[in-house]
């Protein structure tokens, strides 16, 4: 695990403040001059946080590492600052082909990649509201840490991610340390690692991912808004729309 984390680190050098911080519902948002970035919010979350009022105007090179944390609020906001320096600073994002279409905007990953999918074995990492129609066709398993109606719990990666084709895993994961394994267990399928969570580095290759599929911010305010109104899915109606980077 430390070597993915330790280059994920290494590549955010900058001591920019943060200038804002929202621990939301579903969204964790840093900014960092002009820059936002995602992280999913742990699912529970103490009602007295030591911290709270505190982050904004500190170096991200003190918030970066609490990716590290193993209390969940804590690496959201790690991840969030994370991406927030990262984002807008390299080729990667300019790169990435925005994904557009007729489905829900956190569903044109999916769409995008349904043609390739016949006769293949699919896992999803984290459940998608909406997956399970538009992929009615599909016979993909779905992992999920607080497996909802379909889903498998996420201890049963160990038996299915080494015998998929393709994965598909979710870039909130970072946070709660399972990627590194979970990408361990993927090594023989196409791995797509998505989600606003994503930070946009070339690098992830070496860690046998294939694609990127993260966001690009459209309007801050309005992502603003979203995050700070508990807006889960909304994010994607304007705020933001997904990005594809496919890695040579």
């Amino acid at each position: 695990m430390n070597g993915l984390y330790d280059w994920l680190l290494a590549s955010a050098a900058g001591a920019e403040p943060v200038e804002r911080l929202q621990l939301g519902l579903n969204w964790t948002l840093a900014e960092v001059g002009e820059r936002l970035g995602f992280a999913f919010s742990p699912r529970q979350v103490p009602r007295t946080l030591s911290w709270a009022g505190t982050l904004a105007g500190r170096p991200g090179t003190e918030l970066r590492p609490w990716l590290l944390s193993w209390d969940g609020g804590e690496a959201a906001v790690g991840l969030a600052v994370l991406n927030a320096s990262l984002n807008g600073t390299g080729s990667c994002l300019r790169d990435a082909l925005p994904l557009r279409g007729e489905v829900p905007g956190h569903l044109r990953v999916f769409a995008h990649f349904r043609p390739q999918l016949d006769g293949q074995r699919v896992v999803v990492v984290g459940h998608y509201p909406g997956l399970e129609r538009l992929w009615h066709d599909i016979p993909y398993q779905c992992l999920e840490r607080n497996p909802q109606d379909g889903d498998l719990p996420d201890s049963a990666a160990e038996f299915l991610l080494p015998q998929a084709d393709w994965v598909f895993v979710t870039a909130s994961s970072l946070a709660n340390k399972t990627l590194p394994r979970l990408l361990e267990l993927s090594r023989h399928a196409r791995v797509v690692l998505m989600g606003p969570s994503l930070p946009w580095l070339d690098g992830w290759r070496q860690f046998g991912v294939d694609y990127l599929a993260g966001v690009r911010v459209l309007d801050a305010p309005a992502a603003r808004q979203v995050v700070a109104e508990g807006g889960g899915t909304r994010l994607f109606t304007g705020p933001v729309e997904y990005a594809l980077l496919a890695l040579g």
